[in-house]
């Protein structure tokens, strides 16, 4: 008789459920007109990236040259009718440790000892990347990564979150984070120390970037290094070339590591991520913790979202696109620079979701809503109330550190193949992601109250 009764009470839940999906699906449409109408007002400001050509141009010299040593290295075969002694020495080949002065092994030091006290976890990244792009503004790629490092941590405790945590299983969250987690680190370890050694010839006064290679770092970015020491107006052309080189740093390191493609990007459980809201990168715009008037007149909603939906990550091409894309919205934008800034200067990261949306998202389990009724719950209004929330963890509450195996040390330029992405990022159009991050919860949370009821 009990389960009877618990089948037809769970049939009826259903029922009510299956009701509510035209409102949802209403929701959504006017969520989609009320985005484009959004995104026309943080649109409003444009300002110019300020594209180098000729810096692109110089460079494209440089690494088209050193490309083609590359070849020849790996075939045996002769440089052509010019003669190798009219190519320059290849980028980024590392001058022996003997030809180092003693000013320039401290350095090598102190950066070594700085990054990895820096690289501990994302929180620790996600800091640093802010603390430099405070002191070197001209250094676009730092905020962008920051931002970016701030969603990584947030997809990181979506997994033990209370919408998502029950729909996979444990090991699969698992792999999920190593993965996440394992681009996070190695992108912070290849780009902090060209921050780095930006930061030492500034303090210095002269150019430490004969030290790039010491990191392993590619020879793709000397000549980008180099031109931005000299020229400090190219930092578009800078940061697309540190998005180029990030993404393929990852690349064959992580995302064609065979262990991270079939148990993580190639496995079921993945699509629900995408379903849910992984793929979306974020970009809130002012803080509740801060008084501003950035948006006092206006149709934006309260905690208003920038941002693009990230997707074909399994493709390199795909994720440079999105990142150039990302940076033209961030700098491309007045409205949105200033209230990212906004936001980042006034909330600190813990990997909450709970820092953009206090209102709707908790840290704290006991004001968390408990129950199978999350996607009614969140249809019946826009905010939460206190014990009525949804459950976003602090990152250090739910994983801890890990340990991984050596990063595996060769540079992925090896061909002109990339070289293609270096022309000047345009600016999206369709940047509010208010209502699809909201739409998104609501059908994760569909997803989960189905789960729970059956």
């Amino acid at each position: 008789m009990g389960d009877s009764h618990g089948f037809k009470a769970g049939t009826r839940h259903l029922w009510s459920r299956l009701a509510s999906l035209p409102r949802a699906a209403g929701a959504a449409l006017s969520g989609f007109t009320a985005a484009w109408l959004d995104s026309s007002e943080l649109r409003r400001s444009p300002q110019d990236l300020h594209w180098n050509e000729s810096a692109v141009q110089s460079i494209l010299e440089i690494l088209n040259k050193t490309a083609a040593i590359r070849r020849m290295e790996h075939t045996g075969g002769h440089p052509g009718p010019t003669g190798a002694s009219h190519i320059p020495p290849i980028q980024g080949s590392a001058p022996a440790p003997s030809e180092l002065s003693s000013r320039d092994h401290l350095l090598l030091q102190r950066i070594r000892e700085n990054v990895q006290d820096a690289n501990k976890s994302n929180i620790t990244r996600t800091r640093a990347y802010l603390q430099f792009y405070e002191a070197f503004p001209e250094v676009h790629w730092a905020l962008l990564a920051h931002m970016v490092s701030r969603n990584a941590g947030w997809n990181m405790t979506d997994l033990k979150s209370g919408l998502m945590s029950d729909l996979v299983k444990d090991p699969f969250k698992d792999r999920l984070y190593r993965f996440l987690e394992r681009c996070n680190a190695l992108i912070f370890q290849d780009a902090y120390p060209q921050l780095l050694l930006y930061q030492y010839s500034r303090e210095q006064g002269r150019s430490c970037f004969h030290l790039l290679p010491h990191f392993h770092i590619s020879s793709f970015m000397t000549p980008f290094w180099e031109r931005f020491w000299l020229d400090r107006s190219s930092s578009p052309v800078l940061t697309v070339a540190l998005i180029i080189n990030e993404q393929n740093y990852i690349e064959g390191r992580v995302v064609q590591n065979p262990m991270f493609r079939q148990n993580v990007l190639d496995h079921p459980s993945m699509k629900l991520f995408d379903i849910a809201r992984l793929n979306q990168v974020l970009f809130p715009l002012g803080s509740p913790n801060c008084r501003h008037d950035l948006f006092r007149e206006s149709i934006l909603p309260l905690r208003p979202l920038a941002g693009l939906t990230m997707r074909q990550f399994k493709d390199v091409a795909a994720r440079i696109r999105t990142g150039k894309a990302l940076y033209a919205m961030l700098f491309g934008y007045k409205d949105i620079y200033e209230g990212v800034m906004h936001f980042a200067r006034c909330t600190d990261h813990h990997g909450s979701r709970s820092e953009y949306w206090p209102a709707l998202f908790t840290s704290r389990k006991q004001a968390a809503m408990a129950g199978e009724d999350a996607s009614l719950e969140l249809l019946e209004s826009e905010w939460r109330t206190y014990g009525d929330r949804l459950y976003s963890p602090r990152l250090e509450d739910v994983w801890y550190d890990n340990e991984y195996e050596p990063i595996p040390r060769y540079d992925w330029f090896q061909s002109t193949e990339r070289l293609s992405h270096l022309k000047r990022p345009s600016r999206p159009l369709l940047i509010d992601m208010t209502h699809a991050h909201r739409f998104a919860l609501e059908r994760i949370a569909f997803a989960h109250d189905a789960e729970e009821q059956f």
